[in-house]
């Protein structure tokens, strides 16, 4: 495949998506295209399927129906080519902490396929950048949650991964790296890399997709850019257009109520 057809093929690509876990149906036939350069707010309440969508393009989940392909590629066939060209920050990560920076940013550099003396000189720089290259050394189990994620940041991008998924990935981080964090982001899509954002913050998700996707009991409920949605919805912030599409109106009454005990 040449250069031109293979940089316009679409980053994602699925169709009729569905999985269920025993009786339980949590998609329910998915059709989504994704191009590349596009960072996707990828939304909905918990349950909603968003995970379970994310570990299968990651190609750690099993036993679905219908078709998914990653930069043109069926993932279906196992192979690991696509793989290699992921990144990755989980809402909650099982880091080494035994390890220091330097050997868990090496190690995950490696299975990359990158040599040691390349992502350990990435590394350092971009340890450097983030303002903790002096923990390059110490143990991770050391660390700040907001260095741990800074860490866990690092590794997903080390690689300079065409598709990178993230899923709640400011947590813990000081107000200036969100800034750079953000920047990072934009210059990735305008390069063409492929962004799927996963956040319950409503209002980071509506400042930084350039479309918008909301999940709701396994079916896609909202497929547009936050000006699209909110013509749809007649609603004026990100947050009322999710609470309206997924049903949820309870939250002054049950703040109430709150209230209410806690003066008892």
């Amino acid at each position: 495949m040449d250069k031109t057809s293979e940089s316009e093929m679409p980053a994602v690509s699925i169709l009729d998506l569905k999985m269920s876990y025993g009786d339980k149906q949590v998609l329910s036939g998915i059709n989504l295209e994704i191009q590349r350069g596009q960072i996707i707010g990828y939304i909905g309440p918990n349950g909603a399927g968003k995970s379970t969508t994310v570990k299968i393009l990651l190609g750690i989940l099993e036993g679905y129906q219908g078709q998914v392909q990653i930069l043109g590629e069926d993932i279906s066939s196992n192979s690991i080519a696509y793989k290699k060209k992921i990144g990755y920050v989980p809402e909650t990560a099982d880091i080494y902490d035994s390890l220091s920076a330097q050997e868990y940013l090496t190690f995950i550099g490696e299975l990359y396929g990158l040599d040691f003396e390349v992502t350990d000189r990435k590394a350092r720089r971009l340890m450097n950048l983030f303002g903790i290259e002096d923990a390059y050394s110490a143990r991770i189990s050391s660390y700040s949650k907001g260095m741990k994620q800074k860490v866990l940041i690092i590794a997903s991008l080390i690689h300079n991964p065409e598709i990178i998924f993230l899923d709640e990935p400011l947590s813990g981080l000081d107000a200036n790296s969100v800034l750079v964090f953000k920047e990072i982001m934009s210059e990735l899509a305008a390069q063409g890399k492929t962004i799927f954002y996963s956040s319950h913050i409503m209002e980071v998700v509506e400042k930084i997709s350039d479309r918008i996707i909301m999940l709701n009991n396994g079916n896609i409920v909202a497929d547009g850019t936050f000006e699209q949605l909110k013509e749809q919805c007649r609603q004026g912030s990100l947050e009322e257009i999710f609470n309206q599409l997924s049903g949820f109106s309870q939250h002054q009454s049950i703040a109430g109520e709150f209230i209410g005990v806690i003066e008892e």
